[in-house]
């Protein structure tokens, strides 16, 4: 059973570095779980990279930066939601099925995301 759940976290962690150097953005190895995660919960409102969409804003804005949004600002918007106070995208609920633990390898790639900044050409 280990076996299979090694292999299986390989395989996911290759295919994500794959689809990320196609971008031209390859996240850190010991990212690859937050990428993941924020694809799974993340990405539909902010992004695959982080640089928003239509129903939410992009986490890599100088106002999610850690000098304005410390870590655990995200971590209470994720688990608890959050009133819209910078933009016009309606309230933040809860992200279904989050955790700390999750949060714990989504934030820190976040953090990456916002340091490729010019990369993602904001």
């Amino acid at each position: 059973m280990k076996n299979r759940i090694s292999t299986a976290a390989l395989l996911l962690i290759l295919s994500s570095s794959a689809l990320a150097a196609k971008d031209g953005l390859k996240p850190p190895f010991q990212l690859a779980l937050g990428k993941q995660l924020f694809e799974d919960n993340c990405a539909k409102c902010h992004g695959q990279w982080g640089n928003g969409t239509d129903q939410g804003p992009p986490l890599t804005h100088r106002f999610y930066l850690p000098n304005h949004h410390a870590d655990e600002a995200i971590y209470r918007a994720a688990l608890n939601g959050v009133r819209a106070h910078h933009w016009n995208f309606g309230n933040m609920p809860p992200v279904e099925g989050i955790s700390r633990r999750k949060l714990d390898r989504i934030v820190p790639y976040i953090r990456w995301l916002q340091k490729q900044q010019p990369t993602l050409g904001q």
